[in-house]
């Protein structure tokens, strides 16, 4: 039997799926796979092994994937545990899998190779990046977390894994400025829906990548019968292939590939641009519970 599945949410090839496929699926062999982290400050995520396929998202630091397949030629196949997404990523940007106890808060940090601010620097860490914190050590007054590697970064840019911001957007508007970047999914450059990802989860909720996804299976759909409704800080904004979110009832916030960056816009004249321009008609409004 054959299942017409999106490849970028279900581990499964005709040579090769994952074991909660069998029986659904044909496939030459099935695997368990391996749990790994990612080691390194962010990595992409590819449909295909080829540093020429462009990339479809990216993993941050310490995030974790069940690897399927690693080839001879230094690639690996796997699906992302933060949103399930599959695809391929350089095996050597994986190691052992540590449980995680604490996330990147600020819009990003150092990794040191000791509790210095002065040592030069391992590598910079995105929001949203996980952490196994081990121990603590503080100097000249500065608090730093040390971590499962032997790496130190400053404490008070790091929450608990599961800490939940009262208000989400905020963490969208700190990102103001940031380039855009197809497939991009941290501070440091970032899509639509990457954005939006990246933000919801600072306040505790678990959101699909893609702007398909995110339309799907968020919120709860505002009556667009009679035109736009009374709209609130929070409520998403989805076009066919493009989300933002209403910074306050006249305002929407979005990464775009018009400014190329993190921006405010009108909502009225964002409606009419895009609608002439980009994507077309709005499709519909989400309101988060």
């Amino acid at each position: 039997m054959t299942a017409q599945l999106d490849r970028r949410l279900h581990p499964v090839r005709p040579d090769l799926a994952s074991t909660a496929y069998r029986g659904q699926v044909d496939a030459e062999r099935f695997v368990d796979g391996t749990e790994f982290s990612v080691t390194v400050d962010k990595v992409e995520l590819r449909a295909r092994p080829e540093l020429s396929c462009g990339i479809d998202t990216e993993v941050n630091f310490g995030e974790t994937l069940q690897v399927f397949e690693s080839t001879s030629n230094g690639w690996s196949w796997g699906q992302l545990a933060t949103d399930g997404y599959v695809g391929w990523l350089p095996t050597s940007a994986l190691g052992t899998s540590e449980a995680a106890t604490h996330r990147v808060a600020a819009l990003r940090t150092y990794r040191y190779p000791e509790a210095e601010m002065k040592r030069p620097v391992l590598g910079q860490i995105s929001m949203g990046s996980l952490l196994r914190v081990v121990g603590y050590e503080t100097t000249r007054g500065l608090e730093f977390a040390k971590l499962v590697d032997g790496s130190f970064v400053v404490n008070k840019h790091l929450v608990e894994r599961d800490h939940k911001s009262t208000d989400w957007v905020e963490a969208a508007e700190s990102m103001l400025g940031t380039p855009y970047l197809w497939g991009g999914r941290s501070s440091l450059g970032l899509d639509c829906s990457g954005l939006i990802q990246l933000s919801l989860q600072t306040g505790g909720v678990k959101a699909p990548r893609d702007a398909d996804m995110q339309e799907a299976m968020l919120g709860e759909h505002l009556d667009l019968s009679n035109g736009l409704p009374a709209l609130q800080r929070g409520d998403l904004m989805f076009w066919k292939g493009h989300v933002g979110v209403m910074a306050n009832p006249e305002t929407l916030l979005h990464a775009n590939g018009f400014t190329m960056t993190v921006a405010y816009e009108n909502l009225q004249a964002a409606l009419k641009r895009i609608g002439e321009n980009e994507f077309g008609a709005l499709t519909s409004v989400k309101r988060l519970a």
